[in-house]
């Protein structure tokens, strides 16, 4: 198998949608985001996809197959089904998870051959601290902390603490958060003291991600600012953070420098909210 320079592993999700005024359903997760802003840039990383899903969401795979992304589509059981219901306050959400897929395992990703791998975990349990340990043996691992802070219980999406966190921040080289998540694994609200604990605690390069205040950027003692883009309009945040990762990996994976790698991502997640669903074309 050639090697890939960058791989991303995680769920594709049906997401059920439910509005004071309708209910819809869409496919989602890490992974889906991911890919399809992978794609909208110029081919010149080499992306593979592996992910697991139950037969109801394998005609996603086809679909991004057919637009000619790599693809590596395990079995699972059932596809990770969320259930997103919103009242009148669209800033505000309850979630459900009304099915789970199939952890990752070793077999799973051992065949592959990667210079990154961005981890799309959406709970906890999705990925045990082996398999991520050795795709931090064969590549540069990158990790957005959102799915390891997440557990279910009776269907609901419920607040946890990360158990393996110490000894998988000692290999990962890639770290994203934003401001709620890394407060949770640090207890600092500074971002600038809260991006040198985690490097303190072996992560080579923090990206913490600040909403409408833009995102900061910490590797070897140096902080990035990264400014914000206004959108023209804002329709759907959501994979905002996936599609930012998917820019700052990119361009890391092609050569460019931190600053020019995180104004991409914010560049990326802009357009991204300007439209609903995720990114599909983007001019640099």
């Amino acid at each position: 198998m050639a090697k890939k320079k960058l791989c991303c592993v995680g769920h594709i999700t049906k997401d059920k949608i439910i509005t004071p005024k309708n209910e819809f359903s869409l496919a989602g997760g890490t992974a889906f985001y991911f890919a399809h802003a992978i794609n909208a840039l110029p081919k010149a990383v080499q992306f593979e996809l592996i992910t697991k899903v139950g037969d109801n969401a394998k005609a996603t795979v086809v679909e991004l197959k057919e637009l000619g992304i790599d693809v590596q589509n395990f079995d699972s059981e059932n596809t990770v089904y969320f259930e997103n219901k919103y009242g009148n306050d669209p800033n505000h959400r309850t979630q459900r998870v009304l099915a789970k897929a199939d952890a990752f395992e070793i077999q799973d990703v051992v065949n592959s051959s990667a210079d990154i791998y961005h981890i799309g975990s959406l709970l906890n349990d999705d990925f045990s601290p082996e398999v991520l340990q050795l795709l931090a043996q064969k590549g540069l691992l990158s990790i957005d902390a959102q799915g390891f802070l997440r557990r279910v219980e009776d269907k609901n999406v419920l607040a946890t603490n990360w158990y393996h966190k110490q000894e998988i921040l000692e290999v990962t080289h890639f770290l994203k958060v934003n401001e709620h998540e890394m407060e949770v694994l640090t207890n600092y609200k500074d971002p600038r003291e809260a991006a040198q604990l985690l490097a303190e605690m072996g992560v080579r390069e923090v990206i913490i991600t600040l909403g409408s205040y833009g995102s900061l950027i910490y590797t070897n003692n140096t902080f990035y600012e990264i400014p914000a883009y206004k959108p023209a309009q804002l329709i759907d945040v959501t994979g905002c953070g996936d599609t930012y990762m998917a820019g700052y990996l990119y361009g890391r994976a092609t050569g460019m420098g931190i600053q020019e790698s995180g104004e991409l991502a914010a560049r990326m997640c802009t357009r991204k909210i300007e439209g609903s669903g995720p990114l599909t074309s983007f001019e640099q």
